[in-house]
């Protein structure tokens, strides 16, 4: 018989996990807290793990990167404390050259390639226990308050940084959540600030708070207000519009205003606090976590989308190398899994800097560093013009 799995979470990590199940000749059950799925969302980055776990998940043909074509002029700028617009390196600036996706077209694309696999919404783990051959689970319905039980052969969290599956598994999320004293609020513009080109990034990192607009080349742009807070949970008390005019109070800029007056008719946004998720192992038994259930890369690592992806893609090839040895295919898993994991959870720290310097001194320093990287590397050669704004995602990278 096919061996039955219960993915927790319709996110990137758990349909990438499915994914990989069922071309492992596993069959994945789907449950999902929420009443249906999510769509929309804002900008990420795909680096290219990203892009071929995307390729090895049977995704990239759906899905195309929205990067900015480049002009004889830069398409990122930084603003400084006067108002002074000066050319700028910007996310997609990094080494490796991600690919400008929405996160949208990420699960829409993972969406699609899951047909046929059974998804339950408003469906949540109540209890999990472990038997000598099967894993038993108390499902509970949001919606009536009913519970159930079901048995799998394994099962998989991927339901985020605060996990359901982590927290009954492995224990409470203070035993693994590392706090980084910052906030992000992210969210799509309907408009692109003005006197700005429709797909220019604009960035305004001052000491502790930073406004960031992420364009696009065929869609408005992502905003992203973060800022850097001792007092956690102080933050999400009161309007959340009110607590963001008030932590950027001050920062008198046409961006900062046009950001901030987007906020008030968007329809949906994530304001939320800024976490690693730091753990031994990542599985125990017959349960593991994938994505920000096992290892929360955070925003400003960049590295989210792709490490899901990976993730997922991966969970699903050594389950296929190791058919009949569950413990085995997931000591695999982890070890090929756990190095690009660990570089990029170290790399977030340098990374917050360039993204909220944390003083005066960090706001300086990061300007020259960046300042002369850019003068280092040189103005790239423009695309030739009347080339595509977008391209499939499987085809080279701009």
């Amino acid at each position: 018989m096919r061996k039955r799995a219960l993915v927790v979470g319709l996110g990137i990590a758990g349909m990438s996990a499915a994914i990989g199940l069922r071309r492992a000749g596993w069959t994945p059950v789907i449950v999902e807290r929420a009443p249906k799925r999510r769509t929309g969302g804002y900008f990420v980055g795909l680096f290219p793990e990203g892009r071929q776990a995307a390729v090895d998940l049977g995704i990239a043909d759906h899905l195309h990167a929205r990067n900015p074509q480049r002009a004889a002029r830069a398409n990122s700028w930084s603003v400084d404390r006067r108002g002074r617009r000066r050319p700028a390196l910007g996310f997609l600036d990094q080494p490796g050259e991600p690919a400008a996706v929405l996160r949208g077209d990420i699960e829409a694309a993972l969406w699609q390639n899951i047909t046929g696999v059974e998804v339950r919404f408003g469906t949540t783990p109540v209890a999990i226990t472990e038997g000598p051959a099967e894993v038993q689970v108390l499902l509970g319905t949001t919606g009536t308050g009913a519970q159930y039980r079901e048995s799998f052969d394994m099962v998989v969290g991927a339901d985020g940084m605060r996990s359901s599956v982590r927290r009954i598994v492995f224990g409470p999320d203070e035993d693994y959540l590392t706090t980084w004293n910052a906030m992000i609020c992210a969210f799509q513009l309907k408009q692109q600030v003005p006197s700005y080109e429709a797909s220019d990034s604009i960035i305004i990192a001052h000491a502790k708070r930073a406004v960031w607009v992420f364009g696009l080349a065929d869609h408005s742009p992502t905003a992203l207000l973060t800022y850097r807070t001792t007092d956690i949970q102080e933050q999400f008390s009161g309007s959340r519009v009110q607590r963001l005019r008030s932590v950027f109070s001050g920062m008198d800029d046409p961006v900062a205003r046009h950001v901030l007056d987007s906020l008030e008719e968007a329809p949906d946004h994530l304001f939320d606090s800024v976490h690693q998720v730091r753990m031994p192992r990542w599985s125990n038994g017959r349960a593991v976590l994938v994505g920000d259930a096992a290892w929360c890369m955070n925003l400003y690592s960049g590295m989210g989308a792709t490490s899901s992806l990976r993730g997922g893609a991966a969970l699903g090839a050594a389950l296929l190398e190791h058919p009949d040895d569950l413990t085995a295919a997931l000591a695999a898993w982890e070890t090929g899994l756990r190095p690009f994991i660990t570089k990029h959870q170290r790399t977030a720290r340098l990374k917050q800097q360039m993204f909220v310097p944390s003083s005066r001194r960090a706001e300086a320093l990061r300007s020259v560093l960046l300042g002369l990287v850019r003068r280092i590397r040189g103005r790239r050669p423009a695309t030739e013009a009347g080339g595509p704004r977008t391209r499939a995602l499987s085809g080279t990278p701009r």
